[in-house]
């Protein structure tokens, strides 16, 4: 009986999978042959985990199902992890560039949800992000959209990364202004 029940919980474990995966553009390509003309399809996916973790990829083939399969498969083995703030949006405003497309980031308060365009939409989405505000500025290619969108995540860093890297302690590194305040009440 217990080895129904391991079999039936790794069933599940498969039916469920850990990453999602948005669909952001499909493509139909044509190559010109002697007998007439070749289509092929070419598919953008971006992959997810919803808490942090994501990644696109692109693939062609004859068909479209097979086309989403391998975009989907250069999705997953090209995540990367974003450090979020309380999960929900981006620590910092930010900016990303990749040719001629470029993104403007910014962390949003609670309730704002994602204000974004078309394909990086998908990638908060799927990112994990519930509020942010993003434009994009130039480019209008879906493909240079999300890699702009994606070097400017890649920018991004958390306060205990910035804490680490200066030596210091993440309190240090998250106070405000308050230390001129005391000084001015000690004297």
């Amino acid at each position: 009986m217990a080895e129904r029940e391991q079999r039936r919980d790794r069933r599940e474990r498969d039916e469920t999978p850990e990453f999602a995966d948005r669909l952001v553009a499909i493509n139909r390509v044509s190559k010109t042959v002697k007998g007439g003309k070749r289509f092929g399809f070419a598919a953008l996916v971006v992959v997810g985990d919803q808490k942090g973790r994501v990644g696109f990829g692109k693939g062609k083939a004859k068909e479209v199902p097979e086309a989403i399969r391998k975009a989907t498969e250069q999705a997953k083995r090209s995540m990367m992890r974003v450090p979020l703030r309380e999960g929900r949006t981006l620590h910092h405003d930010m900016e990303g560039r990749h040719g001629a497309g470029r993104v403007v980031m910014r962390s949003a308060p609670q309730g704002t949800g994602i204000i974004a365009g078309g394909p990086m939409r998908a990638v908060f989405e799927m990112l994990g992000v519930q509020d942010v505000v993003a434009k994009s500025i130039g480019s209008q290619n879906p493909y240079n959209m999300i890699r702009a969108t994606l070097d400017g995540l890649r920018k991004e860093s958390s306060p205990r990364q910035v804490a680490q890297r200066r030596g210091k302690k993440v309190a240090d590194i998250l106070k405000r202004d308050d230390a001129p305040t005391e000084a001015v009440a000690e004297a």
